[in-house]
């Protein structure tokens, strides 16, 4: 049987000091500023034609455990972190055909800027931009920038509606053609071609137009986390990838047809949109290699219960510094990350906080995938038979230079060997690269 081929993507958590205090990680924690890293990163992935590099992003640091950020800091957990456009910036400057897609909030900026930015980078990087809409999920962010709080959960995204709704009108605002540079009259821009959007909500306002001018992609493409059912929602009207972590084969299959079902109702094509779920696979040489490498992060996690606890609270937004590790979880409650809260409690089932956070941390993503290259290319293939699609977005928990050669230089040409992935681009554009298959 013929298996369609899926794509591949990367979700870089924060453009920071990564695996800091990890085997293999060099000086990252003296070298971290300079972006060598990620530079080398997204070289690597485009020589493995992944679609794109997401770079994940937080505006706050850390205080949910014990009401402080000590735990935070002394470990570099999420911190520091630099702003995510100047960082794709240089990963475009650095590549000419992967994807590079920072991730920009809704509460943080307002969406002219949020336009404009975006756009800007579409120009430089001749259509290879994109948008991960974020809308918060943490206090301490909202208070960094004079605000008490965010909003509740489900109307931060009825506020982002009416956000993206701007922002893709003023990528509108320019029409195909716009720029006619006609030396003979002396134009270079057609003034019939540039419109005001006049745009005013309950929420946001803006008159346009852009003033940065049109985009290559028209629209530069859009990514969306879309895990509660508001967010799955808003990631059927607007999104032209997901982000899911739906856990087991089962989830991701339900995930996706839902997914498919609302971008059907909307009057979009499902195939516009590509659905790729969370994977942080554990490789080696050998299978037993590989198998004592995946319970190493098991041994890790139980050796640091407060640390994963920490993160998890950060993802939150509930300090469990004052529960019981030994009692059942039983039923939380969250304004922050929904659906990291709803994936962790599903997997909790009955077991106590402390085997929950152990089995949670230990765990690889939408679906556990432990093995040499070969091994883990095949299992990859049959998730993806059996869900229908569309791809995985590699996530790992220490990313190094190893690491990341594991996947691109060791994964991926098992994957392309087996027909299951691209050898080479065959568009410029990102969202062609999506479409492509």
């Amino acid at each position: 049987m013929t298996i369609k081929p899926f794509h591949l993507a990367w979700f870089l958590q924060g453009s920071s000091i990564q695996a800091w205090g990890a085997e293999w990680s060099g000086n990252i924690s003296e070298e971290w500023m300079s972006a060598d890293m990620f530079l080398d990163l997204a070289r690597s992935l485009e020589r493995a034609a992944f679609d794109y590099l997401l770079i994940e992003d937080s505006i706050y640091i850390g205080q949910n455990w014990k009401n402080s950020r000590d735990i935070f800091l002394r470990n570099g957990m999420s911190v520091p972190r630099q702003e995510p456009s100047v960082v794709a910036s240089l990963m475009m400057a650095a590549t000419s055909r992967v994807g590079i897609v920072p991730t920009l909030s809704t509460f943080a900026y307002h969406p002219y800027l949020t336009a404009r930015i975006i756009g800007t980078l579409d120009q430089v990087s001749a259509g290879r931009a994109g948008w991960n809409m974020v809308t918060g999920s943490s206090d301490f962010s909202a208070q960094n920038f004079g605000l008490d709080a965010l909003p509740e959960h489900d109307r931060r995204y009825e506020m982002a509606e009416e956000y993206i709704e701007i922002v893709t009108k003023l990528w509108n605002s320019w029409e195909p053609g716009a720029i006619v540079a006609d030396r003979a009259s002396g134009v270079l821009i057609d003034p019939a071609k540039v419109h005001t959007i006049d745009y005013e909500g309950r929420y946001y306002r803006s008159r346009g137009p852009l003033n940065s001018g049109p985009c290559p992609q028209g629209r530069p493409v859009i990514a969306q986390a879309g895990g509660s059912a508001k967010g799955r929602r808003i990631a059927a009207m607007y999104a032209d990838t997901i982000v899911a972590h739906a856990k087991g084969i089962d989830a991701m299959k339900e995930y996706r047809d839902d997914i498919r079902r609302q971008l059907v109702s909307f009057g979009r094509d499902p195939e516009s949109c590509k659905v790729l779920f969370l994977l942080s696979p554990v490789l080696g040489r050998t299978m037993a290699e590989a198998q004592a490498r995946a319970d190493q992060r098991a041994i890790d996690a139980a050796a640091n219960i407060d640390v994963r606890l920490a993160q998890m609270g950060w993802s939150t937004n509930i300090d469990f510094s004052g529960f019981d590790l030994d009692a059942p979880v039983g039923t939380l409650a969250t304004n922050g990350h929904q659906s990291s809260l709803e994936q962790f409690l599903r997997k909790a089932g009955k077991r106590t906080l402390r085997e929950a956070i152990v089995s949670y941390s230990s765990s690889g993503g939408s679906v556990d995938l432990i093995g040499t290259p070969d091994a883990v290319a095949a299992q990859m293939g049959e998730v993806m038979q059996e869900v229908g699609g569309d791809g995985f977005l590699f996530s790992l928990p220490d990313v190094s230079r190893k690491s990341v050669v594991e996947v691109t230089d060791g994964l991926v040409p098992a994957l392309q060997q087996r027909g299951l992935v691209r050898k080479t681009y065959q568009h410029r554009h990102l969202r062609d690269t999506l479409l492509e298959f």
